[in-house]
């Protein structure tokens, strides 16, 4: 089977210079869930036809499997798939999805192409209690398919019908190409409508079969923000009710948002408002607090997050606690037991087990050993203004509060720097280390006073 992606319309309602189908949806645009879709049919070929935003469609999703077909002008949907069938084999059959229909599951889509097999046109077909809009199936007595008549179209009596088109089709390509031949204009629109074919294969006795999918949802199509946001709720709630039904804890499954692949173990626990990016896997017992984010991460069993912290990049072990206020960024590893408080924030480093950092410092470029005390106010000056430097922190070192390492610099295990060190050479190890100026007190010293106007 090979499927055609029509992905061409304009998004006029969108309001946006972005193009319709990049628009995102659970942080990825539509159009990549649908080219996710095709690949889980193991489609032979996937061919996107582009037309509005052009060359920017191709590029964000530039994959080596995908074709690619311009429509320009845009004359219909039928136009559309005409422009894909250079592409297509007459010996396969073909499917036809839309880039602004970002839900259709793969397993409704499997149920399409048996119902077609290798000879009949099958339509995926929806019974909606509001149909405006959609193009209305009518049935001759005998309930066989025999035509779709548009909105635009459709009489009093037509309009009333419940069962719509969702121009979801899998269809013989031989057959496809010769009715698209076929396809005339003459109607309120002056377009080439795809869903014409369906008369054609009446008149050529194919036969029509129709499957509905698992969900009304599934074949939602989007054109405004408006409808973007509410099939991004109903996205994110469906996502939430297969969380809960795996065990997860969800405080509130109204407030989650997942932008990517979240993996969770037994009785993890998320509060609200917490949004997961890219792939992040959760251990077993893990509590995220309300208001986290967190990117691309591994988080070990027992951890503890706190509200309002930010996980990117991440790898933490067992039993960590982190936050509130808290910020790992790309290339932070975590030990087991690792203590980051609030406004601590890690980048590039390795916090070994057991130590901990739990107010005000800043950790960047460094690896840090086991039971390390990094004190309040503590930063590592890792930047000169053109390069990086690493700062090595070994073994149960104490780090007094308000020191500035100067990297690069090592401070050998268990040593300890006083309270308001600036290290610029290595610490020896088991020694205390001070660097600051003399404490003076001056008698007779006056602070100064506002001068009068």
């Amino acid at each position: 089977m090979e499927v055609v992606i029509l992905a061409a319309g304009k998004g006029t309602r969108m309001r946006s210079a972005l193009p319709k189908v990049l628009q995102p949806l659970a942080g990825r645009a539509m159009l990549g869930h649908v080219v996710d879709t095709a690949r889980a049919l193991e489609a032979g070929r996937i061919c996107v036809v582009y037309g509005h935003g052009g060359e920017v469609v191709r590029e964000h999703l530039g994959m080596a499997d995908l074709l690619w077909a311009r429509q320009e002008p845009q004359l219909g949907t039928g136009h559309a798939v005409q422009q894909a069938l250079p592409h297509l084999s007459d010996d396969d059959v073909v499917m036809v999805l839309y880039g602004d229909v970002p839900l259709i599951s793969a397993t409704t889509l499997e149920r399409l192409q048996q119902a077609a097999g290798g000879t009949r046109l099958a339509l995926l077909t929806v019974a909606l209690d509001d149909p405006t809009g959609y193009g209305r199936i009518l049935r001759n007595p005998a309930g066989e398919v025999v035509r779709i008549v548009e909105q635009k179209d459709a009489s009093e009596a037509e309009r009333a019908v419940r069962e719509v088109n969702t121009g979801i089709l899998v269809a013989p390509v031989a057959r496809l190409r010769d009715w698209l031949s076929r396809v005339g204009n003459d109607n309120a629109q002056g377009e080439y409508y795809l869903t014409d074919i369906v008369g054609l294969a009446v008149e050529d006795g194919v036969e029509i079969a129709t499957v509905q999918p698992s969900a009304v949802w599934e074949t939602l199509g989007v054109n405004s923000k408006r409808q973007l946001a509410e099939l991004e709720r109903l996205h994110q709630r469906n996502i939430a009710d297969r969380l809960m039904d795996d065990g997860v804890t969800l405080i509130d499954p109204a407030r989650i948002d997942v932008r990517g692949q979240l993996v969770c173990g037994r009785d993890v626990e998320i509060d609200i408002n917490c949004v997961f990016e890219g792939r992040v896997e959760l251990g077993d017992n893990v509590r995220i607090g309300a208001h986290c984010v967190v990117r691309n991460a591994v988080i070990g069993a027992g951890t503890r997050i706190a509200p309002f912290s930010h996980v990117e990049d991440t790898i933490m072990g067992a039993a960590c606690m982190v936050g509130p206020y808290a910020r790992t960024r790309p290339g932070t590893v975590l030990g087991e037991d690792v203590h980051l408080g609030n406004f601590v924030e890690v980048k590039n480093s390795r916090i070994d087990n057991h130590s901990k950092a739990n107010h005000l410092a800043y950790v960047g470029d460094a690896d840090v050993g086991q039971r390390v005390n990094v004190g309040a106010g503590t930063i590592t000056c890792n930047y000169d203004g053109a390069n990086k430097h690493r700062t090595v922190i070994e073994d149960d070192v104490f780090i007094g509060s308000d020191s500035q390492l100067v990297a690069p610099v090592r401070v050998g295990k268990g040593a300890t720097l006083a309270a308001g060190t600036t290290l610029t050479k290595d610490a020896p190890p088991q020694q205390l280390t001070v660097s600051r100026a003399k404490q003076l007190s001056i008698a007779g010293w006056k602070r100064p006073v506002k001068k009068s106007s």
